[in-house]
């Protein structure tokens, strides 16, 4: 696959969800882009990917549904590298449940990272931003914010709500140099990817799909750094499908 060309060179980007899937692909095109990184996530391998990139890169190993992990985590980034020019919420998980089996608990943790952890991380970030007058938020939200899907009850929820988050801040931000975007993924060939959708069920999906496949994490990748460039500048509050069409149908 060819590569689209993006310079960085002169950024500081923090993603949540690095250490594999569309956050991994992110961290390892910013840094072939020549952006400093701050990755976040969960799994203690976003430590062994930073080094991996590049001695000038912090990773943190946080929850980011946790108000003062995520204060620490932007106070950091600041400490070491003085500010944030790009942040992309990309960390997410996909539990699988009937309505009427959704077990409280689940719901409650999937609103907590896939929503909860998108608003802290854009507020705590948004803070510096606003006090420069520059920045880039790109917000991970899905195909699921815009249709149902069967057993994403609580995904699809939390995957909206990011939408209307994206939107509004798109209009209070904006105004101060910082644009807000969202990229809608159709299915994307990643461990969360392949749990929601392996076997004859994928299969179905992707016959629903236009295009009769599912994303690339490189694909979804190209469209998040490209909302984060200074070329996107007056993109903001955008829901970028990536979704094969699956959405026009």
């Amino acid at each position: 696959m060819s590569q689209l060309e993006f310079d960085f060179s002169d950024s500081v980007v923090l993603i949540t969800g690095a250490a594999n899937g569309i956050g991994k692909q992110l961290a390892e095109r910013f840094a072939a882009s020549g952006a400093q990184l701050v990755l976040a996530d969960k799994s203690e391998a976003v430590e062994a990917l930073a080094r991996a990139l590049g001695a000038a890169h912090l990773a943190l190993v946080i929850d980011i549904s946790d108000e003062a992990g995520v204060e620490a985590l932007v106070a950091r980034a600041i400490e070491r590298f003085g500010r944030i020019d790009v942040l992309v919420n990309n960390a997410g998980i996909g539990p699988l449940a009937a309505a009427e089996k959704m077990d409280t608990a689940l719901w409650d943790a999937t609103q907590a990272v896939n929503l909860r952890g998108v608003f802290l991380c854009c507020r705590a970030a948004g803070r510096e931003m606003l006090a420069r007058g520059y920045g880039r938020i790109v917000n991970l939200a899905s195909q699921a914010a815009s249709v149902g899907l069967e057993g994403h009850l609580a995904y699809c929820a939390s995957k909206s709500g990011v939408l209307g988050l994206t939107r509004t801040l798109a209009l209070e931000w904006g105004p101060h140099g910082i644009t807000t975007n969202a990229v809608s993924p159709t299915v994307v060939d990643t461990e969360l990817g392949r749990y929601g959708w392996a076997g004859e069920k994928g299969e179905r999906m992707k016959a629903l799909i236009p295009t009769r496949r599912f994303a690339t994490p490189a694909e979804i990748a190209h469209s998040i750094l490209f909302l984060a460039s200074r070329d996107a500048a007056m993109i903001n509050g955008a829901d970028l499908r990536v979704d094969g069409g699956y959405t026009a149908c």
